[in-house]
C-alpha cells in the first residue's frame, strides 16, 4: 500500500501573546496511521492539535506562523472557511463533552442537521451508522430520546467521537480521550481507535506512553515547544536518536 501525506506542518509556531508554546515544528502525518503526540505538560501538544483545525485562532491574542496543509492545500489561505476546516479535521477533548440539554440522537444529529440535513429517514441512518462505528448503538439504541449526559463516561466519549464521524471528517484530533477514563472504558477506546484507522486519519495526544506504544504507527516527542524527535513509534519507544527522548519514555522526567 502507498503510504500518502494527508496532513503536512511547515515551520509551525503558535503563540500567546509574545509567548511561542510552538517553535518551528515540521511533520507529516500519513493517512490513515495513528500518530502519537508525547512529551510533558505544557510543552504545546494540544496547541498544536488546535493549529491543525483552526482552533487556536480563536483564542484572544493567540496567533502564528508557518503553514499546515490538508491534502496538499493550505488551510490557512485567505478564502478558506475556518468552518469547512473544524468539519474536516474534527477534535475530541481530554473530557467527554455531550451537549448536556441535548438527547443522544441529537448529540450525534446537531452536525448533520447543521451541514443541512434535514430528512429525518436519512438523519435516523447516518445517526446509526455513527454510534455502530463507535461501538455504541447496541448500548444506546433503545434510549436515543435520553439526555447524552445519562450515559457512562466511556460511552459518552465514544458518544462525542460519534458526533465527530457523524459529518464525515477526513482527520480525527483526539486530545487525551481516555484520561478521566477508567480502564476498561480506556481500553474500548484505544480498541475503537484502531478499527478507526482504517478509514480516518488519527492523531492522538497522550501521556500515557504505553497507551502510544499500543496503538500508534508514528510519534513525535514534544519538548518545550520544540519537536525533539519524530519517527515509527518501534523506533521511538527502542531505539531513540535524541537522548531526551529515551530519558521521557523511560520516566526520568516528565
Amino acid at each position: 500500500m502507498i503510504e500518502k501525506d494527508i496532513v503536512e506542518i511547515k515551520n509551525l509556531s503558535a503563540f500567546f501573546g509574545t509567548h511561542a508554546v510552538i517553535k518551528e515544528v515540521s511533520l507529516s502525518v500519513k493517512a490513515e496511521h495513528i500518530t502519537a503526540i508525547i512529551g510533558p505538560s505544557g510543552c504545546g501538544k494540544s496547541t498544536f492539535l488546535r493549529c491543525i483545525n483552526r482552533l487556536h485562532e480563536v483564542v484572544h491574542g493567540a496567533t502564528m506562523t508557518g503553514d499546515i496543509f490538508l491534502n496538499g492545500a493550505t488551510i490557512y489561505g485567505k478564502n478558506v472557511d475556518p468552518v469547512l476546516i473544524r468539519r474536516r479535521v474534527g477534535m475530541v477533548f481530554q473530557k467527554p463533552t455531550p451537549f448536556p440539554t441535548m438527547t443522544i440522537f441529537n448529540n450525534v444529529a446537531v452536525g448533520l442537521r447543521l451541514n443541512g440535513l434535514k430528512k429525518q429517514s436519512l438523519l435516523n441512518d447516518q445517526v446509526e451508522i455513527s454510534l455502530r462505528k463507535v461501538a455504541l448503538w447496541d448500548e444506546v439504541k433503545d434510549r436515543l430520546s435520553q439526555p447524552g449526559i445519562s450515559l457512562s463516561g466511556g460511552q459518552q466519549q465514544r458518544l462525542c467521537i460519534a458526533r465527530t464521524l457523524a459529518v464525515n471528517p477526513e482527520v480525527l484530533l483526539l486530545d487525551e480521550p481516555t484520561s478521566a477514563l477508567d480502564p476498561m472504558s480506556a481500553g474500548k477506546i484505544e480498541e475503537l481507535l484502531r478499527d478507526l484507522k482504517q478509514h480516518y486519519t488519527i492523531v492522538i495526544v497522550t501521556h500515557n506512553m504505553q497507551q502510544a506504544a499500543r496503538i500508534s504507527d508514528h510519534t513525535g516527542f514534544f519538548l518545550t515547544g520544540e519537536l525533539i524527535e519524530f519517527d515509527k513509534t518501534s523506533k521511538i519507544f527502542t531505539t531513540p536518536k535524541d537522548s531526551r527522548t529515551e530519558d521521557y519514555i523511560t520516566g526520568r522526567f516528565g
